[in-house]
């Protein structure tokens, strides 16, 4: 089997520095909030470029911390894309807020910037703009934007630790920024955990508390209702083990991904980055229009591939009191007709490679 990703390999590759930082852990019994959360949160807030980087449990706490952090709450509009996983549209619906979706660019994936502004309306109070499959959206458009309406904008990044804009760190591109360490991101850990970066000294002081049961100067002050959102000091020792090989994993998800776009690229749709990206290639995604046909294909063949998003939010149950329809953002229909991601990690073997591109092409 081929597997679209390869949490075991990766680990028996660093296993030493892993069970190291996992020991120290253990041997401090300072198992909630230790000292490793703090080093993490200093270490990758000097890789973005942000102030302030606020340890959490996940990437759906962190988008989640984020709005309360704005008061968003009953009667308020938040705009995303419904081309993304459900936390980024669950978190609003969560704290009662009214979920205002955005058809997607048929390049990119990501929200499309242009049609944001027919959406705003009196009720709007923010954007939430997704870095599908590891490319970052288009941030000077959405935060120009943002700013002549008095908008926060979000980055989810949940997909795009590690990609760059324009030169810029993804998790530095908005007002907030919110990313995922769930293990098959690009740079996972072994369990739960997420992170929100912010230059805003009030919203990182609001999140620190509200991440803690909304706790004052010590424990046993509570100035706000929040939540038991706190990044488990284990997860944070596999990110430090983690973090020292996280370039070469990028740029070996780089080299993969350019085989798969030169190779198949005359048969599939292959995914366009702009020029100004790079991206961390959380997914590697082809679109045809035999979609369910290759993906039964391969599985046959033992390569594993995924279907993101088979679909869209909009049409999903949960979110049917929206009262949207089909045909209501037809770009973000089509592509989950026929998207289907193919295995993409670090680990993965030039002859494995080869071996899903000829049965590719072979079908």
């Amino acid at each position: 089997m081929i597997e679209l990703v390869a949490l075991n390999r990766q680990y028996q590759r660093y296993k030493l520095d892993i069970d190291r930082q996992i020991k120290e852990v253990l041997d401090s019994a300072s198992f909630i909030m230790g000292a490793k959360v703090e080093e993490l949160e200093r270490l990758l807030s000097g890789y973005v470029g942000t102030k302030f980087a606020i340890g959490c449990s996940s990437g759906t706490d962190a988008l989640l911390l984020a709005l309360m952090a704005y008061g968003v709450g009953e009667d308020d509009e938040i705009i995303t894309t419904p081309f993304t996983f459900i936390s980024t549209a669950e978190v609003i619906s969560f704290l009662k807020a009214r979920v205002v979706f955005v058809d997607i660019d048929s390049q990119t994936f990501n929200i499309d910037p242009a049609k944001i502004e027919a959406a705003i309306t009196e009720h709007t109070r923010g954007i939430i703009a997704v870095d599908i499959f590891g490319q970052c959206a288009e941030y000077d458009y959405i935060n120009s934007i943002a700013a002549k309406y008095s908008l926060f904008v979000i980055e989810d990044a949940a997909q795009s630790f590690g990609a760059k804009y324009k030169g810029r760190r993804s998790c530095s591109l908005a007002d907030v920024a919110c990313t995922s360490f769930f293990p098959a991101k690009p740079f996972g850990c072994y369990g739960d955990g997420g992170m929100v970066f912010t230059d805003n000294e009030e919203i990182a002081n609001v999140i620190y508390s509200l991440r803690g049961h909304g706790k004052g100067t010590h424990k046993y002050d509570n100035i706000r209702i929040g939540l038991n959102a706190r990044l488990d000091t284990i997860q944070a020792a596999v990110l430090l083990a983690k973090f020292p090989y996280f370039q070469n994993e990028l740029d070996g998800r780089n080299r993969i991904a350019e085989v798969y776009t030169e190779r198949l690229k005359s048969k599939v749709m292959v995914p366009i980055i702009e020029g100004h990206n790079f991206s961390a290639f959380a997914q590697y995604c082809i679109r045809f229009e035999k979609r369910d046909d290759l993906h039964s294909y391969l599985k046959e063949r033992g390569i594993h591939t995924a279907i993101f998003y088979p679909k869209p939010l909009h049409l999903q149950r949960a979110f049917a009191y929206l009262e949207y329809s089909l045909g209501d953002f037809p770009v973000a229909e089509e592509v989950s007709r026929d998207i289907l991601a193919l295995p993409i990690h670090p680990f993965l073997s030039l002859e494995e490679q080869d071996e899903i591109i000829e049965a590719i092409l072979s079908f």
